[in-house]
C-alpha cells in the first residue's frame, strides 16, 4: 500500500504516471465521458488547517470519481480535545477507503499514515504540500513547457519552496530559488533534494536575488508572504520582502513564452502585483482549476495499488 506524504517517496516514472493518468481524467470528463474510478469508495478529509480549494477539490473529486468525501475538522472529530493521532488513524482508516489530512506538522501526518489500514494524502503540512505541486506540473506539461523547463521560485522559504525542490530533484529540471536571508529553504529539505538531483539531472541554485532567478526563467512562481499562523508577523514579514514581489518589470526579464503560477490565495500587491495575477501570462486559475484534476489522479492511482 502506498502514501502519499512526500513527492520524495516516488520515482519519477510514477510522478509521470500519475499526472498522465490525472490528464486522461481530465480530457475524458471535458468529453462527457465521466467513469466511477472509485464507486461507493470513501474519502475521510481532516483539515485541521481550513482551505477552499483542498476542500473543494477532494469533494468535488471523489464524487466525480462515484465515491462521497467527509469533511472533518478538527472540532468534528475528537482531534480537537487532544486524542492521539495514532488512535484517530486506527479508528477512521477501519471506516473509510482513504484519508486526506491538512495539518500543521509533517511528523503528525506520517504518524497517521503509519497507523492507518488505507492510503493517506498530505493535503498540506508546513513543511510539504505536494498534491500543489502535482497541480502546478499538470499545467505547465498542458503549455507545453515541461522540455527545458526552467522555474523560478521568489519569496518565503515555505512548503511550496520545499516542494518545488522535490519535484525538480525528482523530475530533473531546473529550479532557481530567491529568498530574502533570513527566510531560506530547510537545510534538511535542501540537503536531500541536492543528493537526489545528482541522480536525476536537476540543476539547483539557491540565491537572494529575484533578478537572477528570473532571468531567462520559463516559468515564474511565489506563494504568499503570510502563511496560515503568521498573521503576528506581517508586518515584519511586508518589510523583510520588499524586492521580491512579482511585478510586470520582473516578469519582463523572463522567457517570453514565461506563465506564472501562484498556488492561491493571492494577496495581491503584496508578492505579486494585480497587473501580473490578472494579466496574459497569468495561470493561477488554471492552475487551481487543475488541483481537481490531479487529485482525482492520485486518488485513482492509490486506490489502484492499495492491496498490492
Amino acid at each position: 500500500m502506498k502514501h502519499f506524504l512526500s513527492l520524495m517517496d516516488f520515482s519519477k516514472e510514477e510522478i509521470l504516471d500519475i499526472l498522465a493518468l490525472a490528464k486522461k481524467i481530465k480530457e475524458d470528463a471535458k468529453a462527457g465521458k465521466h467513469k466511477d474510478y472509485m464507486p461507493k469508495k470513501i474519502l475521510g478529509m481532516i483539515f485541521e488547517k481550513s482551505s477552499t480549494r483542498t476542500r473543494v477539490s477532494f469533494e468535488a473529486g471523489i464524487y466525480e470519481l462515484g465515491g462521497v468525501g467527509l469533511f472533518l475538522s478538527s472540532n468534528d472529530i475528537q482531534l480537537g480535545r487532544g486524542e492521539p493521532m495514532k488512535d484517530t488513524s486506527r479508528v477512521i482508516s477501519r471506516m473509510v477507503d482513504m484519508v486526506m489530512i491538512r495539518t500543521f506538522e509533517q511528523e503528525k501526518l506520517e504518524e497517521f499514515a503509519r497507523y492507518s489500514k488505507v492510503p493517506v494524502i498530505n493535503g498540506l503540512t508546513d513543511k510539504l504540500h505536494p498534491i500543489q505541486l502535482m497541480a502546478d506540473y499538470l499545467t505547465i506539461m498542458e503549455e507545453g513547457l515541461d522540455k527545458d523547463l526552467v522555474v523560478a521560485y521568489i519569496g518565503d522559504g515555505n512548503n511550496m519552496a520545499h516542494s518545488w525542490l522535490n519535484m525538480a530533484s525528482k523530475l530533473g529540471f531546473e529550479l532557481r530559488i530567491a529568498t530574502p536571508k533570513n527566510y531560506q529553504v530547510d537545510k534538511e529539505v535542501l540537503k536531500l533534494a541536492l543528493e537526489e538531483a545528482k541522480k536525476s539531472g536537476a540543476k539547483i541554485t539557491i540565491g537572494f536575488d529575484p533578478v537572477e532567478a528570473v532571468a531567462g526563467a520559463t516559468v515564474v512562481t511565489t506563494d504568499t508572504w503570510i502563511s496560515m499562523g503568521q498573521e503576528a508577523e506581517k508586518n515584519m514579514r511586508i518589510k523583510d520582502f520588499r524586492g521580491f514581489i512579482v511585478n510586470e518589470e520582473l516578469m519582463k526579464l523572463a522567457s517570453k513564452k514565461a506563465i506564472f503560477l501562484h498556488c492561491l490565495p493571492a494577496y495581491r500587491d503584496y508578492e505579486v502585483s494585480e497587473d501580473v495575477l490578472e494579466g496574459a501570462q497569468s495561470r493561477v486559475f488554471e492552475e487551481a482549476e487543475n488541483r481537481l484534476h490531479a487529485q482525482k489522479g492520485i486518488m485513482v492511482w492509490l486506490d489502484q495499488r492499495r492491496d498490492k
